[in-house]
């Protein structure tokens, strides 16, 4: 097969993981840097072109498409796929597990367990925000970040107002501010569960190494193996599912109430297989082999 990587770091691990798999295999690999394509809009001769050439003939696109460039990674990715490429994630997949507003929509209809969410642009409702999910503590995030930034715990009420209203503020562009309840008996440990297909191929607990209540490896936390119990699996399966996304890294919370899913991330990062030996990049690459020749399907979540 013919493979394209959208990726604008030949040198990120991720990237030169999926590469070295896919060469394994036997496959023609090609890393392509999104951020330098441009898109031609025509009736006559649609298309991508990078470096002066024209993106045709590939079997398959994998996205790796950064958060601060999701507007345009994919729109790139929505034109290769109107050229009948098939991706590993497509593009309006993508675009929702950005947004945790609409994830959390998403997720919640779908019957997946989810923390106490409420959201409002109206600086007088902050009262009545934080009661509705509890009282504080309260965890108060944009609907746009990652990577744990655009996070605060609030631990007063003086707290989560001054947050609240800093960040309204400060997002005057329309980005939601969620507030979301806080998951005491979890502080500063979750499970990233990483689904390809209708499988977890790999799973591990983050653990913050200090008082920080975020557990993102990106903020110093600490990764470990954990097992997964069988509702876990389930729900992290199911979240996927529900989002669209046939790659997807679940991050999940146990609760006194059970599994918990806190976000749905569309190009999960691979430092998973540093913790725990298992070969996540391989998996992907056998669900493209099994996936790439099939009429590309619609996508079925409508919203």
């Amino acid at each position: 097969m013919k493979i394209a990587i959208l990726s604008n770091g030949n040198g990120n691990y991720s990237t030169k993981r999926l590469v070295e798999e896919a060469e394994a295999r036997g496959h023609t690999v090609k890393v392509i840097k999104y951020k330098n394509c441009l898109v031609t809009i025509d009736r006559e001769d649609p298309g991508v072109v990078y470096r002066g050439k024209m993106i045709e003939g590939y079997d398959a696109v994998i996205p790796r498409i950064a958060a601060h460039m999701t507007n345009y990674g994919t729109a790139i990715v929505r034109q290769l796929e109107a050229q009948g490429i098939y991706s590993l994630s497509s593009s309006i997949a993508i675009v929702r597990a950005r947004d945790k507003l609409r994830s959390a929509q998403i997720l919640a209809r779908a019957g997946v367990a989810i923390p106490k969410t409420v959201f409002s642009r109206n600086t007088t409702d902050i009262d009545t925000l934080i009661e509705e999910v509890g009282g504080v503590p309260v965890i108060i995030k944009l609907a746009r970040g990652t990577h744990g930034n655009g996070v605060v715990l609030a631990e007063t009420i003086k707290m989560a107002k001054s947050a609240l209203q800093a960040l309204y503020l400060t997002n005057e562009d329309g980005t939601n501010v969620l507030v979301q309840e806080f998951i005491e008996e979890s502080a500063g440990v979750d499970i990233r569960a990483f689904v390809v297909g209708s499988q977890v191929v790999a799973s591990m607990k983050r653990q913050s190494l200090d008082d920080e209540f975020r557990s993102n490896l990106h903020k110093g936390g600490e990764g470990t193996m954990v097992k997964l119990t069988s509702d876990e699996k389930k729900m992290a399966v199911k979240a996927a599912r529900a989002m669209g996304l046939h790659v997807a890294g679940v991050d999940m919370m146990r609760s006194k109430r059970g599994p918990l899913v806190l976000e749905v991330n569309a190009s999960p990062g691979f430092g998973i297989e540093k913790v725990t030996g298992r070969n996540v990049a391989e998996k992907m690459i056998e669900y493209v082999e099994r996936n790439a020749k099939r009429s590309i399907r619609r996508d079925r979540v409508g919203a």
